[in-house]
């Protein structure tokens, strides 16, 4: 670590001995990202040459946008780049939640089934599926839709027997990777393999179906190398690599991609029609930084649960662990803590530094939230970021980071506001 830094930000020396010992501390975590980032940098790229990505890809259509050569193109890249059949990548995907509800309103019918094997899933799904909000309002229930949900072991591991059972007759089996407001450890690809077996054991006609959502280009292969049929993410999150300013995609079986894009345009016109807009160029250039932006995120990450472990706080995962997404979860105790960790992040922003985050009823949440968020895109979590719901145990989740100095300064800033707050 660069002992000028205090120069520009005024870290006291106590601080900036604790980071540099916890940033040397990562020095073998650091090695092996770099590799995996090198890997998926490989990969990608050869999704671009052998797709023959060229200027004019970039040009932009308006109206039905039939024929758009970039739009064809960009399914291509992403999909050889995260191992699929098909892919369906659009900017008008508003968030991951949107693409998510896409897929499962795709693929799904009634009398249908749906089985979350992985518990409860993230807060923002609850009202799309039907297990919480008013009664017809459109969700996955009011359609005829089945629900049934096989929780997770006390350490947050799969009950791989008992999904065995639940799937029996089920259409799908969703698989929520990252961990949402939870402690439990994001699910790693290995762990999915074994979910995926256990299903197929149960349902061998069931589709598999991954929320991906934070888990791109962090390990070396991604669900769809060990049997996930279908995979949903954002763009404002890890394949977006901090360039795409909205959007999401839909990855995996050719068929089931389809269905998919009958759901977010129209019956027989599917992925034939969308106008882009002039986005398909920070489409693709976001995907060829996403391998080294996410590995920045890592870092990030890592770098943050060694500094708050030796602080005295419990984080998950440790920088050593295998990562199943860029998050790490902070369990800071306290409201006030929880807080002030959030107003240090919000200070290390490029974007809003001097705004100070205060918990608020947001949309699509049982509890008030706190967000620390200045980013280039609005919500974009591959950029610095730190939320919780203001409910126990008080953790923080903290993700992202475009570049690694400045998500490292955001993260000691966090610690410094911490520490003023005491």
């Amino acid at each position: 670590m660069n002992s000028r830094i205090s120069e520009i930000y005024s870290f006291d020396e106590k601080l900036m001995k604790t980071a540099a010992e916890a940033e040397k501390n990562c020095s073998a975590a650091f090695e092996r990202i770099n590799s995996i980032a090198e890997y998926n940098g490989a990969k990608v790229l050869k999704a671009f040459t052998d797709n023959k990505v060229s200027e004019p890809c970039f040009y932009g259509s308006t109206g039905y946008g039939y024929g758009d050569v970039g739009r064809e193109v960009i399914d291509k890249v992403f999909a050889q780049a995260l191992g699929t059949e098909d892919a369906l990548v659009r900017h008008n995907f508003v968030s991951g939640t949107h693409a998510l509800s896409v897929a499962l309103f795709g693929v799904l019918r009634t009398g249908d089934k749906l089985v979350a094997i992985t518990g409860k899933p993230y807060d923002t799904l609850e009202e799309v599926i039907g297990i919480s909000g008013d009664k017809g309002n459109g969700s996955l229930m009011d359609y005829g839709v089945e629900y049934g949900q096989v929780d997770l072991n006390e350490d947050g591991s799969p009950k791989l027997e008992e999904i065995t059972e639940a799937v029996r007759g089920a259409k799908v089996a969703y698989i929520q990777r990252s961990r949402g407001y939870s402690l439990r450890p994001a699910f790693t690809v290995a762990d999915i393999e074994k979910m995926v077996k256990a299903a197929r054991k149960g349902n061998p006609e069931v589709i598999v179906m991954v929320d991906n959502c934070y888990g791109e280009f962090v390990e070396e292969r991604e669900p769809s190398a060990v049997g996930a049929d279908i995979m949903i993410g954002s763009l404002i999150k890890n394949a977006g690599g901090g360039i795409a300013r909205t959007g999401g995609y839909i990855a995996g079986r050719a068929d089931l991609v389809e269905l998919c894009s009958y759901r977010l345009t129209c019956v027989g016109m599917g992925k034939e029609v969308g106008c882009t807009l002039g986005m398909n160029r920070e489409l693709l250039l976001g995907l060829f930084f996403a391998p080294d932006v996410v590995a920045n995120a890592i870092k990030t990450s890592a770098f943050a649960s060694e500094l708050f472990t030796s602080l005295g706080y419990e984080c998950s995962p440790r920088k050593d662990d295998v990562r199943g997404d860029i998050i790490t979860a902070i369990k800071l105790g306290d409201e006030e803590t929880l807080c002030a960790f959030c107003r240090g992040i919000q200070k290390g922003a490029p974007v809003d530094s001097f705004v100070t985050p205060e918990p608020w009823d947001m949309p699509g949440y049982s509890d008030k939230v706190i967000m620390a968020a200045g980013a280039f895109t609005g919500g974009a979590s591959i950029e610095l970021s730190a939320d919780a719901p203001l409910r126990e145990p008080y953790a923080v989740w903290m993700q992202g980071g475009i570049t690694y100095t400045s998500g490292k300064i955001g993260v000691m800033l966090a610690a410094e506001e911490m520490i003023k707050n005491k």
